[in-house]
């Protein structure tokens, strides 16, 4: 990779907080706002230990997903949640603009900014998934999501997929798992605006489960992320 290379991280569930002005629309859903579909769990942790890592800037939201979902395009049938998407339209409009397009729009002009600059940026978006789905348990401890026809993102997933099995040998690394890289969040939002040669965007999926373990398997876990990273862009230095 030539050119100067960039970092940037975010967190698009970072959290379940719910604004006091909305609270009333949010009556039984105590349950869901504290489980996976309320926020990413331990996702703000790595996503903080990423940024540290590469001392990058770090832009997320601290706001539930069923609020709005920042990971989901405008548009999209589930953007809001079943306590949101029949609010009139003027109050679904103020939540977009006030807790959706602040966060989006300003990694999205953090990456315009490096690549008019000539930088090429690397893009880690931090999520957790449940251990199980819809009675399916899932089979790995870490996802590494990446579109295949951007080179750069598959190699550089190749690489940190290695370093972590070399590293931490019984955790078990999967690409593209539980979903799919290409489908569409915001890193997906993203390659459609900017070229795959300038902006590399991988999301990190990390299985809940080693947060609600915490203690030290939780810590070395996070610290096995980021020490394979380091090593997998050191190319890059």
């Amino acid at each position: 990779m030539t050119g100067i290379t960039d970092y940037l991280v975010t967190c698009e569930h970072g959290g379940n907080r719910i604004p006091q002005c909305y609270r009333q629309f949010f009556g039984g859903f105590d349950s869901l706002l504290h489980s996976h579909r309320g926020y990413d769990l331990g996702a703000l942790n790595m996503a903080n230990e990423l940024a540290a890592t590469l001392r990058a800037p770090l832009f997320a939201c601290t706001t539930s997903r069923l609020l709005i979902d920042l990971n989901r395009p405008v548009g999209h049938p589930r953007l809001y949640s079943e306590a949101t998407r029949h609010l009139p339209l003027t109050m679904r409009r103020e939540i977009l603009e006030r807790y959706y397009l602040p966060v989006r729009n300003t990694a999205e002009a953090y990456i315009a900014e490096a690549v008019r600059s000539g930088k090429k940026i690397i893009h880690f978006s931090s999520h957790s998934f449940t251990p199980e789905l819809d009675g399916q348990v899932r089979n790995a401890d870490i996802g590494l999501l990446y579109d295949p026809l951007r080179p750069l993102e598959r190699d550089l997933c190749n690489r940190w997929r290695a370093n972590l099995k070399a590293q931490a040998p019984c955790l078990a690394v999967r690409r593209n798992y539980p979903y799919l890289g290409k489908a569409n969040g915001f890193a997906a939002c993203l390659r459609r605006r900017f070229p795959a040669d300038a902006y590399i965007g991988i999301e990190l999926e990390i299985n809940q489960k080693h947060f609600l373990k915490g203690g030290r398997q939780w810590e070395a876990l996070r610290s096995s992320v980021c020490e394979a990273l380091k090593k997998a862009i050191s190319v890059y230095s």
